[in-house]
């Protein structure tokens, strides 16, 4: 009698279990300290162990030295590392679920920390699955300070607990990436290459779904011109606007963010100042004082829900200041890097399925 076929094959858990189709688990990582912690949560959880973990190493190639992680004694057998093309998290995750035959691939983050019951609330979700399933997600936890208001960025990554479709923990099978062509490699950082993908695989007639298995995304320390970096998204919502159309953000229950109110300020305070250079004081007068209402606006809604500490206001103050013109560059960038793209299988990825 012969095996069953990969996508059927099912095992029970040890203890009576739930039994779980078969899963690989992929995480994309630089060798944050924070690995350790996912991996060790994983070993320290209940419910039927994954066939394999890939760690993708995505760090640049010139970096010579091992991926610097130490794997508990209960996942060394399952721990497989790999290169990735150092491309971006899309890259990686491509990198790693091709090199797996497991029906279900479950992507993690390489800071989130899965809870105790992690793998036997799985395997539940990947049981309960229909065949019109094409993923189901995680529900992430993002704890905040109880002693006093949570910080801007502290806010900010709260926002993963409401995300749809996050690889923070999200489950695909492997069918369904097969299908779509995986990730958009023309996403390189982590934003907007998982509502991608969704849109995507939801465009090909397949349903995602909220699970029941619970995750923690804690807040990471971060500098004070984090903010500053983030506004490079703002290229990658110009090649959503390319691929998806324009309604994109209400089907992936994205927020819309301040790209018009930052783009208003700015062209302000441009006028302003052009209008200084040329002698047109009245008008140049009107439009500065509409850059500073739009700036202070802004610096204003940061700072009061904030703890208001002086680090805090100053750094509000500062990036306040800076993150309208910043984002506006990157738009414009986005609209010259992206102005011919389109949703083609050779885009979506530079390796093949």
């Amino acid at each position: 009698m012969s095996a069953p076929a990969p996508q059927e094959h099912r095992r029970e858990a040890s203890g009576g279990e739930t039994r779980a189709p078969d899963y690989a688990i992929v995480i994309p990582t630089l060798g944050r300290p924070s690995l350790a912690g996912v991996l060790r949560a994983l070993a320290d959880g209940r419910g039927p162990r994954p066939h394999r973990i890939v760690l993708v190493d995505d760090r640049p190639p010139w970096d010579p030295r091992p991926l610097p992680v130490t794997v508990p004694g209960p996942l060394r057998d399952l721990v497989e590392i790999v290169t990735g093309p150092a491309a971006g998290p899309a890259a990686a995750r491509n990198a790693g679920w091709r090199t797996v035959p497991e029906p279900w691939v479950v992507f993690l983050d390489d800071d989130v920390v899965p809870g105790p019951d992690w793998a036997r609330a799985l395997a539940a979700d990947l049981t309960t699955a229909d065949s019109g399933t094409a993923g189901v997600q995680g529900r992430i936890s993002v704890p905040l300070p109880s002693d006093r208001p949570p910080t801007d960025w502290e806010r900010v990554t709260a926002g993963l607990a409401g995300a749809r479709w996050i690889t923070a923990d999200m489950a695909y099978r492997r069918s369904a990436l097969t299908a779509v062509g995986g990730f958009d490699e023309r996403f390189p950082r982590g934003l907007r290459e998982d509502a991608d993908l969704a849109l995507r695989i939801q465009d090909a007639g397949w349903t995602l779904r909220r699970g029941t298995r619970r995750t923690r995304h804690p807040v990471h320390p971060a500098g004070r011109w984090v903010s500053l970096r983030t506004q490079a998204g703002n290229a990658d919502d110009v090649l959503m606007n390319r691929v998806h159309g324009r309604d994109w953000w209400a089907r992936a229950g994205a927020p819309r963010g301040r790209l018009p109110a930052h783009l208003a300020v700015t062209a302000a305070g441009a006028a302003a100042l052009l209008g200084a250079v040329t002698g047109r004081r009245r008008a140049a007068a009107v439009l500065t004082g509409l850059w500073l209402a739009g700036t202070a606006h802004f610096a204003a809604v940061r700072i009061l829900p904030g703890p208001r500490t002086r680090e805090e206001i100053t750094a509000m103050a500062v990036t306040s200041l800076l993150i309208p013109p910043v984002a506006a560059a990157h738009w414009l960038s986005g609209l010259i890097r992206h102005r011919g793209a389109e949703r083609t299988p050779a885009a979506i990825s530079r390796f093949g399925p």
